[in-house]
């Protein structure tokens, strides 16, 4: 096999995105997570025994969401900024709180929870990814999650439904 064969049959990094557990984490919403190398947990975990079991699978960065009032969520801060596989995510729960132009920042992609509505666009050039809501069921919404498959320059978001 060439050197370009090798790099091509090398796994592309994968990214697992949840949010909005409510403190359910649903033994279905871990199956595309598994894949992951990295797990971002966009807030609302709502109990204290969720991360440890995503890091069970993988290094976790998680912020807390709105719901997060529990001394045990005084650990995660309300947003995050983190670096993987050459890509810039920020983590925020709710989007409509983001202050800052996510582009000029070099931001390659925003995570965000809150609303329970899965969604990918492109603003800008940043990807704007909520995997919608992993926990209990909100209205008529989907259970989800979601990852990003990371290849140089290029992100692949991907939305699970789970439920």
């Amino acid at each position: 096999m060439s050197g370009s064969e090798m790099e091509r049959a090398q796994p592309m990094p994968i990214v697992g995105i949840i949010s909005d557990t409510h403190g359910l984490l649903r033994p279905e919403a871990l199956v595309p997570l598994r894949a992951a190398e990295h797990i971002i947990h966009a807030g609302d975990i709502g109990a204290a025994e969720i991360v440890p079991q995503l890091r069970k699978i993988a290094p976790v960065t998680a912020i807390r969401g709105n719901v997060d009032e529990a001394a045990w969520a005084r650990e995660f801060p309300e947003t995050a900024t983190v670096d993987l596989f050459g890509r810039r995510f920020f983590v925020i729960h709710d989007r409509g709180d983001l202050a800052f132009d996510p582009a000029a920042e070099a931001i390659d992609a925003v995570i965000a929870g809150h609303s329970h509505k899965p969604g990918i666009e492109t603003r800008d050039g940043v990807l704007h990814l909520n995997p919608g809501s992993a926990g209990r069921r909100r209205f008529k919404l989907p259970v989800a999650v979601a990852t990003v498959m990371v290849e140089g320059e290029t992100m692949t978001a991907t939305i699970h439904e789970i439920g």
